[in-house]
């Protein structure tokens, strides 16, 4: 009996002490939580990307971070996601860097009419452009990640087969795809994307300049009827993150982020490219939406007049300190770079 109370009273003694004097380890280690505000509706390519992000960051990482994504303008819109992001109304926002070419001096080059082909090729360009300048205009945030869309095309409500055609029509543009549109004659008009099926009803403008996968995801075949390839310009995307809230994160998760950002480049350029074929074809069958080119002669004058573009942006580039001719020639040799790939 006495052994046993014995053996009792140590086992009780060992107990306590284990509670009150050794370190304590949680069963699992607490959650990560995360929020990442986007501007446009969920279904388009953006807000795609946004969730296989999400995916792969918390499969990578075990659990041990969780995303909670806000598509569609409900956290941040598009034109106060940089600022929002730096305030920490969110801990990561997707951003278009065309709606705010002031800003985003140097990585809005890949704005100007430089024959980026797809949109693969132009998110590797951007990315790589990106490392090798570390623009200060990121300076207050961690870049997760960057991508472009697929080259523009006009999408009007009544055709425009030549640029007397496009002379004088409202057309919805931003960033690069604005400077161009105007050079062609027409009138541009800047608004979001999320913006514009709304200004096409009422008529405020006849068509866009923009990447072809909205005619689906936005529904514009069903009122854009008509398309001229120009495959001229893309808009390029950054995917940031909070500053403090990136120094915050353990370095294992820290690398898992990084080891994502060139892969997340590329396969949303991949992504975008087939889902603008998806997007043609459906127009196409769906909505008997009529693709035509410009003339031989037509194709060369709208090239010819946008070759003042390019040199005014180098000199403006050179007068804020940025080497302006370099970044051209660098993304030049980027392009033949990756497509050769």
């Amino acid at each position: 009996m006495k052994q046993n109370a014995f053996r009792m009273t140590f086992v009780l003694l060992a107990a306590i002490f284990a509670c009150t004097v050794l370190p304590q380890t949680p069963a699992h280690a607490e959650t990560i939580s995360l929020s990442y505000a986007n501007f446009p509706a969920a279904t388009t390519f953006p807000c795609v990307q946004m969730e296989r992000w999400k995916t792969e960051v918390e499969k990578r990482t075990a659990g041990k971070v969780v995303i909670n994504t806000f598509p569609g303008g409900t956290l941040l819109d598009a034109k106060d996601m940089m600022d929002g992001v730096i305030a920490g109304q969110a801990d990561i926002g997707n951003l278009c860097m065309a709606y705010q070419p002031g800003r985003f001096v140097l990585t809005n080059a890949m704005g100007l009419p430089l024959g980026v082909p797809n949109a693969r090729v132009g998110s590797l360009v951007l990315w790589e452009l990106y490392q090798k300048y570390n623009p200060d205009a990121f300076s207050k945030v961690k870049v997760l990640t960057m991508f472009t869309t697929a080259p523009s095309n006009i999408m009007s409500r009544k055709p425009v087969q030549s640029l007397a055609d496009l002379k004088g029509m409202n057309i919805r543009a931003s960033g690069g795809a604005a400077e161009i549109i105007k050079l062609w004659g027409a009138n541009q008009v800047g608004m979001p994307m999320s913006s514009t099926p709304e200004a096409l009803q009422r008529g405020v403008v006849q068509g866009l300049f923009s990447s072809l996968e909205v005619m689906k995801d936005y529904q514009f075949a069903e009122v854009c009827r008509y398309v001229t390839l120009t495959e001229t310009v893309v808009y390029p995307f950054a995917v940031v993150m909070n500053l403090e809230r990136w120094n915050s994160l353990p370095p294992e998760i820290q690398k898992v982020m990084n080891d994502l950002s060139l892969e997340q480049s590329e396969w949303t350029g991949t992504y975008m490219d087939d889902h603008v074929r998806e997007a043609v074809e459906w127009s196409k069958t769906q909505h008997q939406v009529v693709f035509t080119q410009f003339s031989e002669a037509d194709q060369a004058q709208s090239q010819a007049l946008l070759t003042p573009m390019i040199n005014t942006w180098i000199q403006e580039a050179q007068a804020k300190g940025i080497p302006g001719q370099a970044v051209v020639d660098d993304i030049h040799a980027l392009i033949q770079k990756y497509n050769a790939k």
